[in-house]
């Protein structure tokens, strides 16, 4: 993914999030938590929308955990 101009200065702020294993690994955990909420929800809703709102924020959530890889330039 290209980086824009103003993103490479959001990137260096987030450096500190994603480069200390502390509070990377804090942060993965309540990526974590929040996943497994979601999860729940899909497997018990009857609803669709429901199921779809889920399934959308898992794969926002998910996409989030990848943050390091982008901010470092790695993926």
């Amino acid at each position: 993914m290209a980086i824009l101009k103003d993103q490479a200065h959001y990137y260096s702020a987030l450096n500190d999030l994603v480069n200390r294993k502390q509070k990377w690994d804090a942060f993965n955990y309540i990526l974590d938590n929040y996943i497994t909420f979601h999860q729940k929800t899909l497997e018990q809703s009857n609803d669709e929308k429901e199921m779809f709102k889920a399934q959308g924020a898992i794969a926002a959530l998910r996409k989030l955990k990848y943050l390091k890889e982008e901010v470092n330039g790695t993926k």
